[in-house]
């Protein structure tokens, strides 16, 4: 057997001798975002240094554990923080949990992430719906030995983010009045933010928003044929014309603001899921 596979598997028996069950539906917190799994009604939460062959989350404010429970009254796998290149990872091990999920069940993904608004029109704790992106990490998740056994090596990624879910939650979004952005969103190394030759760069490729993370696992969930639908806080806004010096106790405070807005969203979304498969 492929050593990789045994490494999930060895994964997913363990949570499900932990009472993890079959769950159709996953979502992966990031930066600033652990909280909203405040709102889940969790059944179990499992530290991910307990879980086989996990990375352990090495980022101050990523949680690090795998939740199951139920969110608006729908049973959800939360990964509640996440794993990065900037980490010294590799592209398995970042996209480790995706694949743990997707064996778990999972066939629809939900991502947040914490980013910078390149794109001056967009405000701060403003939502970005990832509409495209642009994969500045070097190499690729499908790229590493073994892993054209775990499924497609060549993967369409002609629309990555599933189209009628985003207009469900722009919709959703318009209802509710919380301002909903949609944009292409750049995912490079870190853990340095750019300079701003570089917010210059990645607006003239097209970037409306850039941030670390969220595409490798991306990938992987359309090479498993995972719906997917992404989500970004904005945080700041790039503006390299009049660069600030980082505040991380604001880019912190702006990802709480939208938070809320995220979650408002997801909630309202989960409870309006009679119209919408999720599958």
């Amino acid at each position: 057997m492929n050593e990789r596979q045994s490494q999930i598997d060895a994964a997913v028996s363990f949570l499900s001798k932990q009472g993890i069950p079959n769950t159709s539906l996953g979502i992966i917190l990031g930066t600033g975002l652990g909280a909203l799994a405040t709102a889940l009604k969790v059944e179990k939460s499992i530290s991910y240094s307990e879980i086989p062959n996990f990375p352990e989350a090495t980022v101050e404010s990523h949680e690090g554990k795998l939740l199951y429970g139920f969110l608006a009254g729908q049973s959800v796998l939360v990964c509640q923080g996440r794993f990065h290149r900037y980490e010294a990872y590799s592209y398995f091990q970042i996209t480790f949990p995706v694949r743990v999920l997707q064996a778990l069940g999972v066939h629809s993904l939900l991502l947040s992430n914490a980013a910078g608004a390149i794109n001056l029109s967009f405000e701060k704790a403003g939502l970005m719906l990832l509409s495209d992106h642009l994969f500045l990490q070097g190499g690729s998740p499908l790229a590493e030995a073994g892993v054209a056994e775990l499924g497609p090596r060549f993967v369409d990624m002609s629309q990555p983010y599933d189209p009628s879910w985003r207009q469900q939650f722009a919709d959703l979004a318009k209802s509710l009045h919380i301002p909903l952005y949609q944009g292409v969103y750049a995912a490079v190394v870190g853990p340095q933010l750019e300079t701003a030759a570089e917010y210059r760069y990645l607006k003239t490729i097209g970037a409306d928003a850039v941030g670390m993370s969220t595409v490798p696992e991306v990938i992987v969930a359309r090479q498993l044929e995972m719906k997917v639908l992404a989500c970004a806080v904005l945080t700041d806004v790039c503006d390299p014309d009049n660069l600030a010096p980082i505040d991380i106790p604001d880019i912190f405070e702006q990802a709480k603001k939208g938070e809320l807005r995220l979650l408002e969203l997801l909630q309202n979304w989960l409870q309006s899921k009679r119209h919408y498969e999720l599958s």
